[in-house]
């Protein structure tokens, strides 16, 4: 199985306020995906064709987590941002101020090439993907889908990957996302 590195990922560098790799290239780490996926180290994604590979902890320490646990000295920016020119914009809440918290796991989030191609969002002919790298601050188990992601799944807004949430999940992304933002880049 080849996991190739979709477009869509590339956006995770530095300074964009998103996970990224300090030194590992977007191949190296596709090409960890898929040494981890033949060694059973994944979970189902939110629907089929989706799968959340967890990287090996002798990587975790040169990813970047981009959070900070909000509280009371939290200076917090928002503003009307868009992904991509083709998708409705939306409210970008993130933490002006804070330290971004140590990394303690990495999903590597892959989708299988027949998902991709309902929206046309493929950028490779591979089976699968890697669409986005998520560092999950240590202590936490995992970090549940923003609300806006799923909004955007749900609906089948363009730019969204139809699926459909349990009232649980929205309650659980909701009330995270109220204690977590990522935290403004130094541009």
């Amino acid at each position: 199985m080849i996991i190739a590195v979709n477009d869509f990922v590339k956006r995770q560098v530095k300074d964009s306020g998103k996970t990224y790799a300090r030194s590992m290239s977007f191949d190296s780490i596709a090409k960890h995906a898929e040494d981890q996926m033949s060694k059973g180290c994944f979970s189902k994604g939110y629907r089929d064709g989706v799968k959340i590979v967890h990287a090996d902890y002798s990587i975790i320490d040169d990813f970047v987590c981009p959070y900070v646990k909000i509280d009371e000295n939290t200076q917090l920016v928002s503003r009307i941002v868009r992904r991509s020119p083709h998708e409705e914009s939306y409210i970008q809440t993130r933490a002006k101020n804070g330290e971004p918290l140590e990394t303690g796991k990495v999903d590597l989030i892959i989708y299988r090439h027949d998902v991709l191609i309902e929206n046309n969002e493929n950028t490779t002919n591979a089976e699968w993907e890697l669409i986005s790298i998520n560092a999950i601050p240590k202590g936490l188990d995992s970090i549940p889908m923003g609300p806006i992601t799923m909004m955007r799944n749900q609906l089948n807004l363009e730019g969204g990957t139809k699926a459909l949430y349990r009232t649980e999940e929205w309650a659980e992304s909701v009330q995270f996302w109220q204690k977590y933002a990522a935290i403004e880049p130094n541009i």
